[in-house]
């Protein structure tokens, strides 16, 4: 999870469905509430930790933490010398999820279609969107991680491409870089406040509407796609907070189109290679889920 979410246009929520943590990772934070407390007087530390599942949470934020502070440097190499293999990886491994989730559901009936082109629709807008250009002050740092968890814990939803329409992602990603703790801080206080708020709707969602909810995340993994698409050309450039020009507008071109309009080679067999890697994860963890029941 903490890899894809160092990535913008993909999300590490997509990664907790594919490995079938969605829904204990959703409970486990929504039961941390001001109730603890009185459970704490009553039954003391040990039921706290077990009724949010303490255990569990360490080890999976210990996890993100740990991944993005040493993968945070190689996904940024990658995106810039290496970019069509690692947008292959990603679009092989969303897609594959796309149909692992759309056989989860039980009934197919006209809402479900619905649901699922609102989905695509709302994700693909987002996508669409021109950047912000927010300065990295403390409460827009708060701000920008409240917005961006939310994102990551959704499906489909990038919260490191959030970050990017909010123009924080260069200050967010130069912090964890440097190692700079102030900063951090302040981006983990925003996604503790909008981790604890907004994962009781998810988990209500999906405790009342769950294949409805569950068509509509599956809605926007599909709509990202065309983010992640891995030929692209681009159109517009903009300079962000270090100086640098980054791509703003880009088209998607087919991997020949691409080698006429920009003269760089498509590298197909290589995407293609990442495209199965991708989609091999995916199945393999299917299929020792399967076997684990």
């Amino acid at each position: 999870m903490g890899a894809a979410d160092v990535v913008p246009g993909v999300s590490g929520g997509t990664i907790a469905f594919i490995t079938g943590i969605y829904d204990t990772l959703l409970e486990s934070i929504r039961r941390i509430n001001p109730s603890l407390v009185g459970l704490w007087r009553k039954e003391g530390l040990k039921a706290v930790c077990d009724h949010i599942n303490l255990y569990f949470l360490l080890a999976l934020f210990g996890g993100i933490l740990t991944s993005i502070l040493t993968l945070a440097k190689l996904i940024s190499w990658l995106l810039h010398t290496h970019p069509i293999p690692l947008w292959s990886f990603f679009f092989g491994l969303i897609t594959i999820s796309v149909i692992h989730m759309l056989k989860q559901i039980e009934q197919w009936k006209i809402s479900r279609l619905i649901m699922l082109t609102l989905g695509a629709v709302f994700a693909y807008s987002i996508t669409m969107l021109s950047p912000l250009n927010m300065s990295p002050t403390a409460l827009n740092i708060v701000i920008a991680g409240s917005i961006a968890i939310c994102a990551m814990i959704l499906p489909g939803i990038s919260g490191s491409f959030i970050l990017l329409l909010l123009g924080m992602y260069a200050p967010v990603l130069g912090a964890v870089k440097e190692f700079n703790i102030a900063t951090m801080a302040l981006f983990a206080t925003g996604c503790v406040i909008g981790l604890l708020s907004f994962s009781h709707l998810l988990s209500w969602l999906l405790k009342r509407q769950r294949d409805l909810t569950l068509i509509f995340l599956t809605g926007l993994m599909l709509g990202t796609l065309s983010k992640i698409w891995p030929w692209k050309e681009t159109l517009t450039w903009r300079t962000n907070s270090q100086g640098e020009q980054v791509p703003l507008i880009e088209q998607n071109l087919s991997p020949f189109a691409f080698e006429q309009t920009t003269g760089q080679p498509s590298l197909i067999l290589w995407a293609i290679c990442s495209l199965i890697i991708g989609i091999s994860i995916v199945w393999g963890l299917e299929r020792y889920a399967e076997k684990n029941k």
